[in-house]
C-alpha cells in the first residue's frame, strides 16, 4: 500500500512542471493575443474588445480612449474673455437734470479680461469695460463708462471630475463674482458729471455652458454700485447709483 502511495506522489511531482509549463503558455499566449490586437486595432480600428479575461483587465485603458461617450478634459490654468451685454432699465437708477428723471434706453457695455483658474472651484479676473448708456427721450445725449476691474469667481460645481486616469469635464457649471473696478465716466452735454468714479461692489450670478474642451459661453447677471459725481447733468457730487447689466461673454481656456 505505501508502493502505491509513493508511486502516485511521484507522478503527480513529474506532472506538476508540465501542468506549470502549460498554464505559463496559456499566459504568454493570452498576452500576446492581446498585443497584437491592440496593435491592430491602433492601425485600422478594429473594435473588438481584448480576448479573455486577462486581456480585457489588461488593456482596458485602451478601450475607455477610444469610447467616445467618455469626454476627456485637460485642466487648465488662464483664459481670455470676450464679451458684451445690454443694460437693465428698469433695475437701473435713473439719469438726473435737476428735477427731472430719464431712464436708461438703449444702453449697452463691452468687455475683455484675463483670467487665472486657481482651482476647481476658484478663478480670479481682471477686465476692461466700456459701457454707453443713452436714456429716453434724450435723443442727442448719452453717457460713457470706462472701469478696469478685478473679480474672484466661485464656481458651484467642480468644473472638471477625476474618475481614475480620465479627467472629465462639465458642460453646464453656475457660478458668482464678488470684486471691485475704477475708471472714468463722461456725460455728453453741458453740466454733464465727468470725473472718477469707483464700481464697488461689483457683483455677477451667472453659468457656463462649454462647447467644447476649451471654448465656453458665460451668460450672467452683473450688479454695480458706482460711487463718483451722480448720474446725470447738473447733480451733486458724492453720488451712488445702482447699475445692472446682462452679459455674455466667450470665454477660451489656454
Amino acid at each position: 500500500m505505501k508502493k502505491i502511495s509513493y508511486f502516485g506522489m511521484f507522478a503527480a511531482l513529474l506532472s506538476s512542471p508540465a501542468f506549470a509549463a502549460y498554464d505559463g503558455e496559456v499566459f504568454q499566449a493570452e498576452i500576446l493575443e492581446g498585443l497584437d490586437l491592440v496593435g491592430a486595432r491602433a492601425n485600422a480600428e478594429v473594435a473588438d474588445p481584448a480576448p479573455g479575461e486577462l486581456g480585457l483587465d489588461v488593456y482596458q485603458s485602451a478601450d475607455a480612449v477610444q469610447n467616445t461617450d467618455i469626454q476627456m478634459f485637460i485642466p487648465t490654468s488662464m483664459y481670455v474673455r470676450m464679451g458684451g451685454g445690454f443694460n437693465l432699465g428698469f433695475a437701473t437708477d435713473k439719469a438726473k437734470v435737476g428735477t427731472k428723471e430719464y431712464e436708461s434706453s438703449g444702453s449697452w457695455s463691452t468687455l475683455v479680461g484675463l483670467g487665472w483658474n486657481l482651482s476647481s472651484y476658484v478663478r480670479t479676473e481682471i477686465d476692461f469695460q466700456e459701457s454707453t448708456f443713452k436714456f429716453s427721450d434724450l435723443d442727442d445725449i448719452q453717457a460713457n463708462y470706462r472701469t478696469l476691474g478685478g473679480m474672484l469667481y466661485f464656481d458651484f460645481a467642480r468644473r472638471y471630475v477625476q474618475t481614475g486616469d480620465i479627467t472629465r469635464r462639465r458642460t453646464f457649471v453656475p457660478f458668482m463674482g464678488l470684486g471691485a473696478g475704477f475708471g472714468q465716466y463722461q456725460f455728453d452735454g453741458t453740466g454733464g458729471a465727468d470725473g472718477f468714479v469707483i464700481a464697488a461692489p461689483r457683483a455677477t450670478l451667472g453659468f457656463n455652458v462649454m462647447l467644447n474642451d476649451l471654448i465656453g459661453i458665460d451668460i450672467m447677471y452683473q450688479y454695480q454700485m458706482m460711487i463718483g459725481n451722480g448720474f446725470g447733468w447738473d447733480v451733486r457730487a458724492g453720488g451712488v447709483d445702482n447699475i445692472s447689466n446682462i452679459m455674455a461673454s466667450f470665454r477660451a481656456n489656454f
